[in-house]
């Protein structure tokens, strides 16, 4: 099973677990854009895995170990989102290719990413180099 679909499966999960109580089949395949069957056989390969709970006709929740996940891939999210907003792409467009870069980001470099955001938010200096490159870019 591909990291990235799973990571996909989860924070949809999250979100529709958030806004409704719990994640039911037919709304994961609205949001994803995938057919009902094949939600419910990755929700059964989800549930294997420790990631969820899953119940037919009922939907799905996170366990403990899915909201840990969730939570993780919340924070490379917010921090990627945060890093091309401040290099001046705006927020709409940030949020897009963060859902796509988050999935091939290490712990490593995102602890590395999360440092510089808040380093060029909060020095002086780097905020003017920063005003200065995005002065460039247009």
């Amino acid at each position: 099973m591909r990291h990235k679909t799973i990571e996909e499966y989860i924070e949809t999960i999250c979100v529709l677990e958030q806004r409704d109580g719990r994640a039911q089949t037919c709304m994961i395949a609205s949001c994803m854009g995938v057919k009902p069957p094949s939600i419910t056989e990755m929700l059964q390969k989800l549930e294997r895995e420790g990631l969820i709970h899953y119940e037919s006709y009922n939907g799905a929740t996170l366990t403990s170990s899915g909201k840990k996940m969730a939570r993780e891939l919340m924070q490379k999210h917010r921090v990627i989102a945060d890093l091309l907003e401040i290099l001046g792409i705006d927020r709409e467009q940030a949020e897009t290719d963060a859902c796509e870069i988050e999935h091939h980001v290490s712990l490593e470099t995102l602890k590395r990413l999360e440092q510089f955001v808040k380093f060029a938010s909060n020095d002086p200096n780097t905020t003017d180099f920063i005003d200065r490159f995005r002065s460039t870019c247009q």
